[in-house]
């Protein structure tokens, strides 16, 4: 059975959404500000880039024959394709890194060099995430029978035990991209009519889909295979460890953003309809963390500032911090929730929900 439609209440509070935006826009009118990068973007740009291009060639050029120091090459090609996802390509697919939309177009290609698919990545971040944050069957991100994530989930015995092996799974979400979670996608968007939401079509996105793959894999596997003076074993082995280096930044980090104790998931009526505006939504169910941690902030692209990114998404996250303030106040003005922790407190927060989501039917 299809998911119903959801509608968000458009009677809740409108003028939140008008006067925030009104704030938000004399802010980078009164300081004379682009929303999209900045000369600390591009450089952050060509930092990521580099720790993972950089490591990849000095494997296979073997600039090193030691096994230790071409371990931690593949462990940077890891962080760097995490630096990848949060910082370059999550910006452009948003059309959030700059005004033309070819940058943000081909600087959104760059996640299919990191195992993933610009198409899909869109649909299930852009549209659904977005649209329907925190929202059971509609958000994808709640997906999935090994962890149950919100309360309107069936429970089963294997999840008194998540909190413990949900960060071996998360080390692991790269590992699917690549394989089989973007086919499974695809042809499930086909099925639901959303890959037009994209300009395209199914056979386009299919053959794009499967090219990004071969190249993808000849890249990044087959090139160091042939070329590198490891062993096979320990290249393949390498391969792997690269993927969850990444699969445990970039999973913790929107785990945290959403999957915690503060936020709500909210169970639509039984026509769809949501209680909130959809701009009070997004802070009912949506958290930041880390706010004074900067290296932290810079690393992941300011998605700890998810409060900012999902009520502005078009503008580049380097601005977050800069708007938080305002979002805060004007939330707190309109009496909406304002969800903020420290890094260890929203990973202890996000460990709390998942184990008593483990032991009790909340629902």
């Amino acid at each position: 059975m299809e998911p119903i439609r959801i509608k968000f209440n458009t009677a809740d509070r409108p003028e939140f959404v008008k006067e925030l935006r009104r704030r938000v826009n004399a802010y980078f009118k009164e300081n004379n500000k682009s929303k999209h990068a900045n000369t600390n973007m591009v450089i952050k740009t060509i930092f990521m880039l580099s720790i993972y291009l950089v490591p990849y060639f000095l494997v296979i050029l073997n600039v090193t024959t030691s096994p230790l120091i071409t371990l931690g090459l593949w462990i940077l090609m890891g962080l760097g394709m995490a630096g990848i996802g949060f910082s370059v390509m999550h910006d452009a697919n948003h059309g959030a890194y700059s005004k033309n939309q070819k940058v943000n177009k081909y600087l959104g290609y760059l996640i299919n060099i990191i195992g993933g698919s610009s198409v899909n990545w869109k649909i299930q971040h852009n549209v659904l995430h977005h649209t329907y944050t925190n929202i059971n069957e509609h958000d994808e991100d709640l997906d999935g029978t090994l962890m149950r994530f919100n309360e309107h989930q069936k429970r089963l015995k294997a999840h008194r035990f998540q909190q413990f092996y949900a960060w071996f799974l998360y080390c692991l979400i790269t590992v699917a991209w690549f394989t089989k979670k973007d086919f499974i996608q695809l042809k499930r968007y086909k099925k639901k009519d959303l890959i037009k939401t994209q300009n395209t079509t199914y056979k386009k996105a299919f053959s794009r889909l499967v090219l990004a793959k071969i190249f993808y894999i000849t890249f990044i596997l087959v090139l160091p295979l042939i070329f590198s003076s490891q062993a096979l074993g320990l290249t393949v082995l390498f391969y792997f460890i690269m993927h969850f280096t990444s699969g445990i930044f970039i999973s913790t980090i929107f785990q945290l953003a959403h999957v915690v104790s503060e936020t709500d998931f909210p169970k639509p009526a039984i026509d769809g309809s949501i209680e909130s505006s959809w701009a009070a939504h997004q802070l009912y169910t949506t958290a930041n963390f880390g706010k004074n941690n900067l290296p932290l902030s810079w690393f992941v692209g300011g998605l700890n500032f998810q409060i900012e990114h999902h009520l502005f998404p078009n503008i580049c996250h380097v601005h977050y911090r800069k708007i938080s303030d305002i979002v805060k106040s004007t939330a707190q003005e309109f009496d909406l929730p304002y969800y903020q922790n420290t890094l260890l407190g929203a990973i202890s927060s996000h460990t709390k929900h998942l184990k008593q989501l483990g032991k009790y039917d909340l629902a």
